[in-house]
């Protein structure tokens, strides 16, 4: 079997500092405390595949376009050298000097050579691979983005890894799958701007690819209205760390604040008063309110179904480990809970944590223990 493997370098950068994207704010994300984050997740896809007996052979881009993650392992390689890629350093952090053309020319580059492409990235790298090859070879995405509402994105690190086995064993099937993708300066906005741009082939396995971002049907939301109103009743005094998506937003529109539709509030509720404490919360921000055991309320991604990793990163496993699962407060239509909700957050330990059963408020009086994977 012969892969490509394409890693964007900064994918995922502004997701923990409440940037909802990278493209075009990595000075910004940095400034903020970020750092580079997409090579670790690649290392974890091709240690997991190390543990597999499978002949594969990568082509991959240099230095942090793929080859810094493949020279740690002992899979064979071959670099495509397209352009001699540097560094740059941006507030005393060095990240290579890369942009979207090299991904689209290593993506045509490979699609000669290899049975499929592997890209380590957002939604954003997708789009680029789509529009440099087409339906030409199959693609598979390592999520290690903020956004990955696509559908060609596998579950986890590791999953991509074991989809991927799957493939070269003839055991998964060829499916056309959504690429979507986000005006991220509007999404920085709390407007939700997505666009199809077309449809990749995407090798499927049901457990290990994730569907794609599906909005909350209409005939959904006087029931949400419904639970809403009577969780907001129910609000002790303490620090809240209310989650994002249009569910949560009505929470926080209930309780009286002005809270972002796409990120993370922290809200303090003292003698039956509402405050936000902060608007749009870093994952620093979260951080500094740990030692008063605040309390979380999230919902579900609709379509891809996860809980945390999606979107939400400011809940990193840094906050995570320091939240009990009883602190968790889920709120979902039950259509969302018909099957299994994920969680990854690239920590196993904290991710042990969260699996395993929570309650998800489905109705005004209503809680179901639903699995988490």
């Amino acid at each position: 079997m012969k892969a490509g493997l394409i890693v964007n370098p900064i994918a995922g950068m502004g997701g923990r500092v409440a940037l909802k994207g990278t493209d075009g704010v990595v000075e910004e994300a940095i400034r903020r405390g970020a750092e580079p984050m997409a090579i670790e997740f690649t290392k974890l896809f091709l240690k997991e595949l190390s543990h597999y007996h499978v002949s594969i052979r990568f082509f991959t881009g240099p230095n942090g376009l793929g080859e810094d993650a493949l020279k740690e392992f002992e899979f064979p390689y071959r670099v495509i050298k397209h352009r001699k890629i540097g560094e740059k350093e941006i507030l005393g952090v060095k990240i290579p000097a890369t942009n979207k053309e090299d991904t689209k020319t290593l993506a045509k580059f490979m699609s000669k050579d290899v049975d499929i492409i592997v890209f380590a990235g957002g939604d954003g790298t997708a789009r680029d691979i789509y529009e440099a090859i087409d339906k030409e070879k199959p693609i598979l995405g390592i999520p290690t983005g903020v956004k990955m509402f696509s559908g060609v994105f596998a579950t986890s690190p590791e999953d991509a890894a074991r989809l991927l086995v799957e493939f070269t064993k003839g055991n998964a099937k060829l499916i056309e799958k959504e690429i979507l993708d986000l005006d991220e300066n509007a999404y920085r906005h709390d407007e939700v701007k997505a666009q199809l741009y077309g449809k990749c082939l995407v090798p499927y396995v049901e457990t290990l690819i994730q569907g794609a971002k599906e909005a909350t049907p209409l005939d959904e939301e006087e029931e949400l209205e419904a639970i809403v109103n009577t969780l907001v009743e129910e609000l002790e005094d303490g620090i809240y760390f209310l989650g994002a998506g249009s569910t949560i937003k009505k929470i926080k529109d209930k309780l009286g604040i002005n809270g972002t539709l796409l990120g993370v509030d922290i809200v303090e509720i003292k003698d039956g008063k509402v405050k936000l404490v902060v608007k749009d919360a870093q994952e620093k921000d979260l951080l500094k309110y740990i030692d008063k055991t605040p309390k979380i309320i999230v919902t579900i991604v609709g379509g891809l179904n996860f809980l945390f990793g999606r979107g939400n990163q400011q809940f990193s496993p840094k906050i995570l480990s320091h939240i009990p699962k009883e602190n968790i407060t889920v709120v979902a239509s039950p259509a969302k809970v018909r099957r299994p909700i994920r969680v990854y957050t690239g920590d196993r330990e904290v991710d042990e944590k969260l699996r395993g059963y929570i309650k998800v408020r489905i109705s005004p009086w209503t809680e179901r223990m639903v699995k988490v994977i």
